[in-house]
């Protein structure tokens, strides 16, 4: 056994129990070069093949041998070629096809030149052992846009499954993904495709190493059609990459032990085979260690308890803590099947504890795979899928379920009995921990015989946050499951990255009587918590703070839609409290003329704080709402109606209410949503961003209502934004020391004001430079007059204003930044426009593909502070004003739209109405943006109809086109879109060809122009 053979794969453990890191041998320099071959020599001790192949041609050749050796079948010459050219590298398929070969539909049905059919396996996940690993690098690609030269990849059975990109030590590892990332868009889809088999991508500077898959959870497909034929990029962000780690959530960093545990062969094929999900979305989800670990954890219970006949028992079962936040319905999805996959497990059951959560639970479920769950709106229909009947009452086999404890519990008392009973059932349980599941708990262990019972929780019981009015046997989370199997705090969630810590304000809003410190503790009195005044004072401090707080004024692209921001929950004490600032919300929007979009949504529920801090039930029956209750939520009914063209309180469906708000929640549709308690648990929307939070909260309900804000989503967004009207600072140490641990405050929670102002040291003496430090470098090294000389001075300047842009988007957030910012707008704006120049020239550098490694830029920070053409206007209306007789501000005008990336391309547009405003004049009381907005019609028809005339063509077509992207925010340039609008032309020649591209590039000059003005 070699030195590096420490690390033994069993058929048990994905995730190596424990890792003692390697202590390296050498600290001279090591050069990427170096870094690779020593990365291929450990593969090759761990049972890789090593081959020397930088062609397509060999590829393929070796790909044939290898699904010859691994079907132990030989294909004609014949039947290679339609095998490969219509299943392995079909030129209408792209990363999407060919990730579902890989994990759904493995094997491939063959026709043999007899006319016979045979089965062709391409990867074998019965026994992943039999599959073949092989390693390649410096693969060169020529038939792409560009030429690319990759790295090193692993072929499995042939076939380019993981590829790893390697930079030096000193690199920003986010180099090797901006490199993946263009290797995606010029060549991976060149060709025959193989690279877009690509299924996980790993990237490494040596000391850091991550990996991602081929499509990210974030991804947008999008299709692009060129003269080779279909490609596909994805649009990945770098904020999705997972860093590995042994079962005890260390972190595996060095390139060296990541490969001794990542790609242990054991490791990598059960990842792959076992640990990856397609979802309906098309996405591909490769689940993290700790995922991976608890799933496998409950399966040995399982297999343990039956060998040992402990079903039936509190050994036969345990739970999972897994932060909420961190994929835990991913994690008892994959549980679920494995589990129903057991030859001798006759049935799941996923439990959860409301009906709202059985909606959202099976709505996951069946993006993770349609149909793998079946779900249930009554007790009927659950005992029916427990007696495996279909509607009709025929034999139908139902292996996996999602349901309520309460249909269950219902199921239970009326089936004493059922065959059921004395089946052996996975029954898995969800943050089940009401102040009844005690006695349902009991009635359930008591029916079911032969049961395996696990719970998943984000929030533990334990003795300290314990109910003490429920049975003190059925209290506690252990008490209920039994072991904790697997521990993945928030903590560990926000260390990996995995959530984001939380940044919270305390805004007090009552003082004592002739009191003039406005800054002093607030009365816990609800009574004086409700008076009207306290109510409009904290709705005009939100309205005031919302576009600060939500980056509001952020442009992103969201589900193929161009949005602005986040949006936030505003939670209340109780049903009276949001009756009224839903009222006072709606008052003050429409006077401030705000724009944004409210609701609210409520049901009875006891208001009572309860004792353990769990958010008391808001179920779908609002019949026991007191009249005002009543009337309050039919008319908010109603105006969300208005506003979303629903008709939600003529229905009376206040079940389909909550639905079409959870959607919209999800689609960044909905600005300020007013709860009690609902969607303050269990809800997840990644563009959610802010909790205002005028309500007691304690322990369980705190983490949990908190934990709605943390969703990872983009660079923009680095925190969860929490608003305490309330003093609720001992609440959070206490709930943040229980479920992280006593130290876990400096984690869970972004640092002070001044730390990110003045900079601050880590524990390992790391100094991390605050905004004042990085200013004052800017200015001493690059000021305005300076010009940055030579690739390097303008590289560092990237890296500075870079970390200048994250540290401002943190600082943003703070009240007091606003009158302590260091460089005036019109500097910023200079200093802006400088790195956008070079952006630009980087970006057709990397284009060329002529530098070694690739810039970073913070281009998405870069667009939540640019400046906008609301802006622009408000300057030229002041210019106006002023007899247009200001040449500096008309210069000034000018350089802050040089300033935005979406103003740039309208430099031209702005220059010349600012010479048409000159013209008039200033007693005539013109409405600047009435005048800015007719310009930019005259100016689009004009330029429209030139480019129609001098192209021929058919104006109606073209018209419609292009007023449908500037609708949609995008121009669609694939299918027949464009050809509809060209006028006839031979096919032959390649004069269409030439003038098509030469269109789409006028369209795609018009639509830059003139999107986000018309």
């Amino acid at each position: 056994m070699t030195a590096y053979n420490v690390v033994a794969s069993s058929d048990d453990s994905t995730v190596v129990s424990e890792y003692t890191p390697e202590q390296s041998e050498s600290s001279k320099y090591q050069s990427e070069a170096e870094l690779e071959k020593e990365f291929i020599s450990l593969l090759g001790r761990q049972g890789y093949s090593y081959l020397p192949i930088h062609s397509e041609k060999e590829l393929i050749e070796n790909l044939r041998t290898q699904i010859e050796k691994l079907n132990d079948f030989h294909f004609t010459d014949n039947e290679w070629d339609r095998f490969f050219n219509d299943v392995l590298a079909n030129t209408n398929e792209g990363i999407v096809e060919k990730t579902r070969i890989i994990q759904q539909n493995n094997v491939q049905v063959l026709k043999r030149d007899d006319g016979s059919t045979k089965n062709i396996t391409i990867i074998n996940k019965r026994n992943i052992h039999k599959n073949y690993l092989q390693v390649i690098n410096q693969y060169v690609n020529n038939d792409g846009t560009h030429d690319n030269r990759y790295d090193v990849t692993i072929l499995v059975n042939g076939l380019p499954l993981i590829h790893i990109e390697l930079k030096r030590r000193g690199i920003a590892l986010k180099e090797a993904f901006n490199q993946i990332d263009r290797y995606q868009r010029e060549s991976f889809w060149s060709s025959h495709g193989l690279f877009e088999y690509v299924q996980i991508f790993v990237i490494s500077n040596g000391t850091h190493t991550k990996y991602y898959s081929n499509t990210t959870r974030n991804a947008h497909i999008a299709e692009v059609k060129n003269k080779r034929g279909s490609k596909k990029k994805t649009s990945n962000s770098f904020e999705f990459t997972s860093y590995w780690a042994d079962a005890n959530n260390y972190i595996i960093t060095d390139l060296i032990d990541f490969t001794k545990t990542f790609f242990a062969r054991h490791t990598i094929l059960n990842i792959l085979t076992r640990y990856c999900v397609l979802t309906s979305e098309d996405l591909l989800l490769v689940m993290r260690p700790y995922q991976i670990t608890a799933t496998e954890r409950i399966l040995n219970r399982i297999n343990l308890a039956t060998n040992y006949h402990r079903e039936g028992t509190i050994g036969a079962g345990g739970y999972i803590w897994h932060s909420t936040g961190t994929g835990k319905t991913l994690t008892s999805f994959k549980t679920a099947i494995l589990a129903s996959q057991l030859d001798y497990i006759d049935k799941v059951l996923f439990v959860v504890d409301r009906k709202d959560l059985d909606y959202q639970t099976m709505r996951e479920y069946d993006r993770f795979e349609k149909g793998a769950a079946n779900g249930n709106t009554s007790t009927k229909i659950l005992e029916r899928q427990l007696s495996d009947l279909d509607e009709k009452g025929n034999p139908h086999e139902y292996r996996i379920i999602v349901t309520t404890i309460q249909k269950l519990s219902t199921f239970v008392k009326r089936n004493q009995g059922h065959p059921i009973s004395n089946k052996r059932i996975v029954i898995i349980f969800d943050e089940c921990h009401r102040s009844q599941f005690g006695e349902m708990h009991h009635q359930i262990t008591k029916f079911f015989k032969k049961y395996y019972l696990f719970g998943f929780t984000g929030t533990p019981i334990f003795a300290p946050n314990a109910n003490k009015n429920n049975d003190p046997a059925y209290a506690t989370t252990p008490q209920l499951f039994g072991d904790r199997l697997h521990t993945y705090t928030i903590v560990n969630a926000i260390n990996d990255g995995n959530v984001l810590p939380f940044r919270i304000d305390y805004i007090n809003t009552m003082k004592m009587k002739d009191e003039n410190d406005v800054n002093v503790e607030a009365i816990n009195s609800e009574s004086a918590m409700l008076s009207m005044k306290r109510i409009s004072q904290i709705v005009s401090y939100t309205l005031e703070h919302y576009d600060q707080k939500t980056k509001r004024n952020t442009f992103y692209s969201y589900k193929g839609k161009k949005v602005s921001g986040f949006n936030s929950i505003f939670a209340c004490q109780s049903i009276p409290a949001a009756v009224r600032y839903y009222s006072e919300f709606r008052k003050q929007i429409d006077e401030r003329n705000a724009g944004l979009k409210i609701a609210t949504i409520f049901s009875y529920a006891a208001n009572e704080e309860q004792a353990d801090g769990i958010l008391e039930e808001e179920n779908f029956d609002t019949s026991m709402l007191d009249a005002t209750g009543k009337d309050a939520l039919f008319m908010a009914m109603s105006d969300y109606d208005q506003q979303f063209h629903s008709n939600f309180a003529v229905s009376g469906d206040f079940e389909a209410y909550y639905k079409d708000i959870s959607m919209r929640m999800k689609n960044r549709e909905i600005d300020i949503l007013i709860v009690v308690n609902m969607f303050l648990t269990g809800f997840d929307a990644t563009t959610l961003s802010t909790l205002w939070c005028d309500k007691n909260l304690k322990m369980h309900g705190l983490i949990q209502a908190f934990s709605r804000t943390n969703r990872i989503l983009n660079s923009v967004k680095t925190f969860g934004n929490i608003v305490c009207f309330r003093n609720l600072s001992q609440e959070v140490e206490d709930a943040i020391s229980l479920f992280g641990d006593k130290d876990a405050g400096s984690i869970v929670l972004l640092k002070d004001y001044r730390s990110y102002y003045d900079g601050y040291e880590e524990e390992d003496g790391r100094h991390h430079k605050g905004y004042s430090e990085l200013i004052d470098e800017l200015l001493a090294k690059y000021p305005l007059e300076t010009e940055p000389f030579g690739e390097r001075q303008e590289k560092d300047f990237i890296s500075i204003f870079g970390s200048i842009l994250r540290v401002m988007n943190v600082l943003n957030s703070f009240d007091q930044f606003e009158n302590e910012k260091l460089l005036t707008d019109r500097e910023m704006q200079d200093f802006q426009s400088r790195y956008l120049d070079l952006y630009r020239k980087y970006r057709r550098k990397a284009d060329k593909a002529d530098i070694e490694d690739d810039v970073i830029f913070e281009i998405e920070l870069v667009r939540q502070i640019e400046v906008n053409i609301d802006y622009i206007l408000n300057l030229v209306q002041k210019y106006h004003a002023d007899n247009c007789l200001d040449e500096e501000a008309a210069a000034s005008i000018l350089r802050a739209a040089d300033s935005s990336i979406q103003l740039r391309s309208k430099k031209e547009l702005i220059a010349a109405f600012l010479a048409r405003v000159n013209l008039i004049p200033t007693d005539e009381n013109k409405n600047v943006t009435y005048e800015w907005q007719s310009f930019v019609k005259e100016k689009y028809n004009e330029e429209l109809t030139q480019l129609i005339a001098h192209e021929k063509l058919k104006e109606g077509k073209t018209r419609s086109l292009l007023n449908k992207s500037f609708d949609q925010g995008e121009l669609k340039t694939g299918g027949t879109a464009i050809d509809d609008c060209m006028p006839p032309i031979s096919r032959f020649g390649g004069g269409r060809a030439k003038k098509k591209l030469r269109i789409i590039d006028e369209f795609k000059k018009l639509f830059e122009k003139f999107s986000g003005i018309m």
